[in-house]
């Protein structure tokens, strides 16, 4: 599985951003899906998942009620849409697959986009 996330950017507190995370190979329905975070001086975090079919989802404190994953596994993409946003929430933002069980740990995803930066100005 190859990811590629993008709709990263620059946006002021308060503001909305949606990350897209478009995914190759067929088994992508099978995977569970998340997004982790990194800020600047700091490790990886966890932010979201949404189980194969999106009957499970599971959000960080930090997001929840802000932030919103989805998947269309017709399209092979998962979403992630943010809600008024915080400068805190400034930090590379990652997809990443797991073919194991749900879960929030971030070894057990195999594989992993490239990050899209997401920037917000206070």
């Amino acid at each position: 599985v190859q990811l590629q996330a993008s709709g990263g950017g620059l946006v002021q507190a308060g503001g909305s951003l949606r990350l897209s995370c478009a995914a190759s190979g067929r088994a992508f329905s099978r995977y569970t899906m998340a997004w982790f975070r990194q800020a600047p001086g700091k490790e990886r975090e966890f932010v979201a998942l949404i189980s194969w079919s999106a009957g499970s989802t599971y959000y960080a404190d930090s997001v929840k009620g802000r932030f919103t994953v989805s998947r269309d596994n017709a399209k092979n993409t998962v979403y992630l849409q943010m809600n008024s946003l915080k400068p805190e929430d400034t930090a590379v933002y990652y997809c990443a697959a797991s073919p194991e069980a749900i879960t929030t740990t971030e070894r057990q995803y195999a594989y992993w986009g490239q990050g899209t930066q997401v920037t917000v100005s206070s």
